[in-house]
């Protein structure tokens, strides 16, 4: 599981990741907002329903807009999925 993110880190998505099956409880994903079509959030699934939706939510519950607020997401919101996370360059040791 990915550790929460944090503004300025950049992810790798797989957008592959849900052809052949639906998204698990726990894994992290990148959504188009229902409200906002336009708008790319990241997201903790949090349940599956049986038709294939999913109930998100954001790690930083107190200031997330997520499943709490707009409801299920179906399926063909749902961009892919979070493989890796990498910290800012400018927060990186050599």
């Amino acid at each position: 599981m990915l550790p929460g993110l944090r503004a300025g880190d950049e992810i790798l998505v797989n957008p592959r990741s849900y052809r052949l099956r639906k998204p698990a409880i726990g894994e992290v994903v990148v959504l188009r907002s229902p409200r906002q079509p336009d708008l790319k959030m990241v997201k903790r699934v949090i349940a599956v329903a049986d038709h294939g939706a999913c109930f998100v939510q954001g790690d930083n519950r107190a200031q997330s807009t997520d499943s709490w607020t707009f409801g299920w997401v179906e399926p063909d919101l749902i961009l892919g999925r979070v493989t890796s996370r990498f910290l800012p360059s400018h927060e990186v040791e050599l």
